[in-house]
């Protein structure tokens, strides 16, 4: 498996007055071609544990392995790890710095070791996977709206070929329209291109709609690992740490409490519509 986090913990400003726990004892791996959801209350630790993933920060303790490899072992290049495992953080501007699109997005594969012609083709085709028409190509980065700099930054990191691609909130302060327009983008390119995608959100329906696996987050330990569903039905549970389960799961119980023969673990729009539609012609 090419990325694993086995027992690792990490504490910030150690041995002094504000030292703080953020991650303990926690151990996951992502598996090849996945799409994987994190999810967490502010400080449940999700932040920190992809950046120890993208080699940020160092482990308190525990290791982080890349193709088996301890990505903090002496002598292991975390520059190259970084080519392997692409990190999109959740504000663009901090991420975007060149005079133009296209430069933003070459400056990876060139950095990777590519000539500027095979970084130029990388970019161009890097852009156009996440849908950035070419009339932006030669605009600053910094003039386009929040959603074409998400996309312009996510081809920066794309353009490098990463087999683990890794976004921190990227639909964050982007109106439905242009969430799922970056949602079905990313889910696109998971399944075209194979790689592995983590999604990081504090969005209930968009982890229910898009991801294969949800890892839930608290005070710095893994508290639930499965598949969307089975994460969802422990509702109650999530609502003792301070989440909540997709809007539609409660309605579904909600018709099923008032004898409706509709499907409680349903957790998209479209689930709950088919279960409705086959109660009522059932009613019927």
């Amino acid at each position: 498996m090419p990325l694993r986090a086995e027992n690792v913990s990490y504490t910030y400003s150690e041995g002094t007055a504000y030292e703080m726990k953020a991650l303990n004892d926690a151990s996951l791996e992502i598996k090849d071609g996945e799409f994987l959801g994190l999810i967490g209350h502010t400080g449940s630790g999700k932040s920190t544990l992809i950046q120890l993933f993208n080699g940020l920060i160092r482990p308190s303790s525990g290791r982080v392995l890349f193709n088996g490899e301890d990505i903090w072992a002496n002598g292991y290049d975390r520059r190259k790890l970084r080519f392997h495992v692409g990190l999109v953080f959740q504000y663009p501007d901090h991420q975007l710095f060149e005079t133009t699109v296209l430069k933003d997005v070459c400056f990876g594969p060139k950095n990777k070791g590519l000539s500027d012609e095979e970084a130029k083709e990388a970019a161009i085709q890097a852009l156009k996977h996440v849908r950035v028409s070419e009339s932006y190509f030669e605009k600053s980065p910094f003039d386009l709206s929040g959603g074409q700099k998400r996309r312009v930054a996510i081809a920066g990191v794309l353009a490098m070929e990463p087999e683990v691609l890794i976004l921190d909130e990227p639909t964050a302060g982007l109106d439905p329209k242009g969430r799922d327009e970056i949602l079905d983008t990313l889910n696109e390119m998971q399944d075209t291109r194979g790689i592995s995608v983590v999604l990081v959100s504090h969005s209930m329906e968009d982890v229910a709609k898009y991801v294969d696996r949800l890892i839930v987050m608290n005070r710095g330990e893994i508290f639930c690992d499965g598949a969307p569903k089975e994460v969802f039905r422990q509702y109650k549970e999530l609502e003792q740490i301070g989440l909540s389960a997709p809007q539609i799961t409660y309605l579904m119980h909600e018709l099923k409490n008032r004898g409706m023969n509709v499907d409680e673990n349903a957790i998209t729009v479209e689930e709950a519509k088919k279960s409705v539609l086959d109660a009522l012609r059932e009613k019927r």
